[in-house]
């Protein structure tokens, strides 16, 4: 639903956003039998709602533990070693099944056009909790948002 349809989405602080939309691999988290795993996945953002889209095989490890459980991790780092200008976001939230298909594939192929000749596998993660460390911001500075 968008929000011309009459949903009242509180979107992130449009500084999240624009950290999330400045990067394009995220850390993703899964975890089955409390062992958990880890990837890299390169990404695109769709805003309506927030999602990070994402092109990966089914028959990756990753893939088959978040079809069992879509509750998952992810995080976005900028990889700094000047303190006063680290940035992270950490997220929380569920894997969705490309049931817009064409939606997300023009969002995905928009950010890596050399990907219209892979066979595309899409997902996409939808948080539902964001914690952004931004040290520009003062040391330590942290915003969160949680989906209402």
């Amino acid at each position: 639903m968008s929000h011309s349809e009459g949903q009242n989405i509180v979107l992130p602080d449009k500084k999240i956003v624009s950290f999330i939309k400045k990067h394009h691999v995220l850390t993703l988290a899964t975890c089955q039998n409390n062992i958990p795993w880890s990837c890299s996945c390169f990404y695109a953002v769709s805003e309506d709602p927030l999602q990070l889209i994402f092109s990966s095989s089914p028959e990756t490890r990753h893939v088959k533990e978040f079809e069992k459980n879509e509750i998952v991790s992810v995080a976005i780092a900028l990889e700094t070693k000047i303190i006063g200008k680290l940035q992270g976001v950490q997220m929380s939230g569920k894997i969705i099944v490309d049931t817009q298909g064409l939606q997300l594939s023009k969002a995905y192929l928009k950010r890596f056009p050399y990907a219209s000749v892979m066979d595309l596998n899409l997902w996409a993660f939808e948080p539902e909790f964001i914690k952004f460390t931004d040290n520009t911001l003062g040391f330590g500075k942290k915003l969160t948002w949680q989906k209402g």
